[in-house]
C-alpha cells in the first residue's frame, strides 16, 4: 500500500525527519512558558518529551543527509540542513530544561562544532545539486543561532554568573518610570524589580557586591510590596537561568534578532526566484516553503517578544548611547511600543492566559501523614490518591502573619555576617514567650527534618483535640496552621533538596509504619484522620522505645492542650512556630537549590529567601517595613 506508514518512512524520511523537527520547535515554544508556574503533569512531560527529542531529531537528520545519498533524487534535501541548525538553535524561551545544561555548556559547544561541521559537509558535498546562495545564507543564521544558544548556555552557569557580577553596578531606573496616569502597577513593580535585580543574581551566587543605600527605589519600597517583587524578581533570575535572556539583551542580541529575518527573507526570495531544478519534486519544493515560513514566523516572533520585553527596558535605560535613551525612554516611545505588543499578545493568546505572567501561582504543595497512614487500602484509593499530596492556595492571613515574623526577626533578633538566622528553627516564638524549655525545646528534634515530622503529627493532634480550634471566629486560623504543617511535610517528602540537612526519608517511613501499626492495633474503628488523631492522643504509653518520634508528639499535644486550657493562646503559638519554621527552611536552603527549583515554577520558601536578602541588605534600616 502506498498510504502505508512503513513505505511512507521508506520513500521520504528525511521529509518527515525535517518537518518532524520543526513541529518540535514550535511545541517547545508553545510550551516552555508553562515552567514559570507549575503546570500540569502532561504539559511539563510533553515539554521534557520535546525538549530531548529536538536536538536529537535534528542532529540523526544531519547525521542521515552526510552519510546518504539522498539529494542525488531530491536536490532540495541538502538544503535543509542549515533549517536543522537552526532548529539546534532553539526557541528563545527555553535555553536550558535543567540547571545541569548550563553547567555541560562546553558539551554543547562541542556538539555544535561537530553538528555545524556536519551540516558544511552536507552543503560542499551536493553543491552540484542545487545548493546555492541561498542555502549558504541560511547556513549563516543557522550557525549564529546555534552559537547564540550554546553561550546562553555559559552566561546561565552559576560559575559564570558569579564572574560577571563580581563587578558589576546596580542598575539604576529610578528615572524611567512610566509617567502616564494610566500605566499599570504592574508595569511598575516590573521596573523597579529589574533595578533591585542585581541583589537577586549576587545572593543566587552567594557573592557580595557593593549596594547603593541613597538609591529611592529600594529605599523607599513598600512592605505591601515586597512580595509581588520577589515573585517578579525569580522570574528575571528563572530569565537568566533558563532562557536566551542574557545573551537576546545585548547589542550582539538585538542584532541578530533584526538580521535574522532579513536574511531568512532574503533567502526565501533567492529561492524562489531560482531557476528551478527538473529532478525538484512538488512535494520537497512544499516542505522547503514550510521551512522558510516556519523559520521567519519563529524569527519575527522572537525580534517582537525581545522589542516589546521589559528586559528591553532594563537594556535602554542603563545604556551609554544618551540619545537611544531619550528617544526610547524619554519620549516614552518604548513604553508605545511595549502596549501594542502586549496587547497583540494578549489578543493572539487569549487574555486568560496565566503562562506568560511572571508572577507565583500561590499553589502551595500539601502532604498530611495521618491522611495517608488513614486513606483505605484498596486498589481505588491507591488510583484515586495515589500518594496523599495536594495543593492549596497560600491564605492571606500566611502572607500577612510571614511578613510581620520575618520584619522582626530580621531586625531585631539579628543574623549572622552572611545574613543567615542565628537562632534554631521554632526557638524564636518559645523564647518570646518564656517557653523554650521541657517538651516545647526537645520536640524541635535534633535534626530539622524531626522536628518537622514530630510538629507535623503534633499539631494535628492539638487541632482534633482542641476547643479553641472549634470556635468559628479561629476558622481562618486553623485553616493557616494546617497549610503551613501540611507544606513543611511535603517539602519533606517531595522536595527534600530544599530543605537543610540531610534527607531524612527513612525516619519519614518508619514513622509512618508505626502510625500504620497504632491503627491496626487499636479496638476503635477508624474513619478518617480525626479518628486516628484521637487513638495517638490517648495512647497511654509515656515512652516508646520502637517509636520515639510519637511519643514526643503525644506529650507535645498534651503539653499545647494543657496551655490552652490554663488560658495560653496555644494556637497563635503553634502558628507563629510554623512560621519560624517556614523562614527558616528558606533561609537554609541552598542556593543552588532554590535555583534548580525555578524551571518548576516559583517555591514559597525560596521567596521567603531572596525577601530576606533584600531586607538584610537593603532595608534594614528602614523603618518603612516594621
Amino acid at each position: 500500500m502506498a498510504g502505508n506508514p512503513a513505505n511512507l518512512w521508506n520513500r521520504m524520511p528525511v521529509q518527515i525527519l525535517v518537518l518532524l523537527s520543526l513541529g518540535l520547535q514550535i511545541l517547545l515554544f508553545a510550551l516552555a512558558g508553562t515552567r514559570r508556574r507549575e503546570g500540569s503533569r502532561v504539559r511539563r512531560f510533553s515539554l521534557w518529551q520535546a525538549y530531548q527529542t529536538a536536538d536529537y531529531t535534528a542532529m540523526y537528520t544531519l547525521g542521515h543527509l552526510s552519510l546518504s545519498n539522498t539529494a542525488r533524487d531530491h536536490p532540495l534535501v541538502a538544503s535543509w540542513a542549515p533549517f536543522l541548525l537552526l532548529h539546534l538553535g532553539g526557541p528563545d524561551n527555553i535555553s536550558a530544561y535543567a540547571l545541569e545544561d548550563n553547567q555541560l555548556w562546553l558539551r554543547h559547544l562541542q556538539t555544535l562544532v561537530v553538528q555545524v561541521l556536519g551540516a558544511a559537509y552536507v552543503i560542499y558535498k551536493n553543491a552540484s545539486a542545487g545548493s546555492g546562495l541561498a542555502t549558504k545564507l541560511m547556513f549563516a543564521v543557522g550557525v549564529v543561532k546555534y552559537g547564540e544558544r550554546t553561550w546562553a548556555l555559559r552566561r546561565g552557569n552559576l560559575d559564570n554568573i558569579r564572574k560577571s557580577v563580581t563587578n558589576e553596578p546596580p542598575a539604576m531606573h529610578g528615572h524611567f518610570h512610566p509617567q502616564d496616569d494610566d500605566a499599570s502597577e504592574e508595569e511598575r513593580l516590573v521596573r523597579r524589580a529589574h533595578s533591585l535585580f542585581h541583589i537577586c543574581k549576587r545572593a543566587i551566587v552567594d557573592s557580595s557586591g557593593p549596594y547603593d543605600r541613597q538609591d529611592d527605589n529600594t529605599r523607599m519600597l513598600r512592605r505591601v510590596e515586597l512580595w509581588a517583587l520577589m515573585e517578579l524578581e525569580l522570574s528575571l533570575m528563572y530569565d537568566v537561568l533558563y532562557t536566551k535572556a542574557a545573551m537576546i539583551h545585548t547589542w550582539h542580541g538585538y542584532c541578530i534578532r533584526v538580521a535574522s529575518p532579513l536574511a531568512i527573507v532574503a533567502s526565501l526570495l533567492l529561492f524562489h526566484f531560482s531557476d528551478g531544478d527538473s529532478k525538484r519534486s512538488g512535494v520537497d519544493v512544499a516542505i522547503t516553503y514550510v521551512l522558510f515560513g516556519g523559520a521567519l514566523l519563529m524569527e519575527i516572533t522572537s525580534l517582537v517578544n525581545a522589542l516589546g520585553s521589559s528586559w528591553t527596558f532594563s537594556f535602554l535605560s542603563t545604556t551609554r548611547w544618551s540619545w537611544l535613551r531619550y528617544a526610547a525612554l524619554c519620549n516614552e516611545r518604548w513604553d508605545r511600543l511595549r502596549r501594542a505588543i502586549l496587547s497583540l499578545r494578549r489578543f493572539v493568546c487569549g487574555s486568560r492566559n496565566r503562562h506568560w505572567s511572571r508572577r507565583w501561582s500561590g499553589n502551595m504543595g500539601q502532604f498530611n501523614m495521618i491522611r495517608l497512614c488513614t486513606r483505605p487500602n484498596t486498589l481505588a484509593s491507591r488510583w484515586f490518591v495515589p500518594d496523599g499530596f495536594a495543593d492549596s492556595m497560600m491564605p492571606k492571613l500566611v502572607k500577612g502573619r510571614i511578613s510581620h515574623h520575618m520584619a522582626r526577626l530580621y531586625k531585631k533578633v539579628g543574623l549572622n555576617s552572611l545574613g543567615m538566622l542565628r537562632k534554631k528553627w521554632g526557638k524564636e516564638p518559645l523564647v518570646l514567650k518564656s517557653l523554650y524549655h521541657g517538651i516545647l525545646k526537645d520536640s524541635l528534634g535534633i535534626e530539622f527534618q524531626e522536628g518537622i515530622i514530630i510538629w507535623h503529627i503534633a499539631t494535628d493532634v492539638f487541632l482534633a483535640k482542641s476547643k479553641r480550634a472549634r470556635a468559628e471566629d479561629m476558622e481562618r486560623c486553623v485553616e493557616a496552621i494546617k497549610v503551613l504543617s501540611n507544606y513543611m511535610m511535603f517539602l519533606l517528602v517531595k522536595r527534600p533538596d530544599m530543605l537543610p540537612g540531610l534527607a531524612q526519608n527513612r525516619l519519614y517511613h518508619q514513622t509512618c509504619k508505626n502510625l500504620i501499626n497504632m491503627a491496626s492495633t487499636s479496638r476503635t474503628t477508624i474513619y478518617g484522620q480525626q479518628d486516628l488523631a484521637n487513638i495517638i492522643f490517648d495512647d497511654d504509653a509515656s515512652f516508646r522505645i520502637d517509636a520515639p518520634r510519637l511519643s514526643y508528639v503525644i506529650r507535645l499535644a498534651n503539653k499545647l492542650l494543657q496551655m490552652e486550657a490554663d488560658g495560653t493562646d496555644s494556637l497563635e503559638l503553634v502558628f507563629d512556630v510554623w512560621t519560624d519554621i517556614v523562614i527558616y527552611a528558606g533561609n537554609k536552603c541552598s542556593r543552588k537549590s532554590h535555583a534548580q527549583k525555578l524551571n518548576n515554577g516559583i517555591e514559597l520558601t525560596t521567596i521567603l529567601w531572596l525577601m530576606a536578602e533584600h531586607i538584610y541588605q537593603v532595608y534594614l534600616e528602614d523603618e518603612s517595613i516594621t
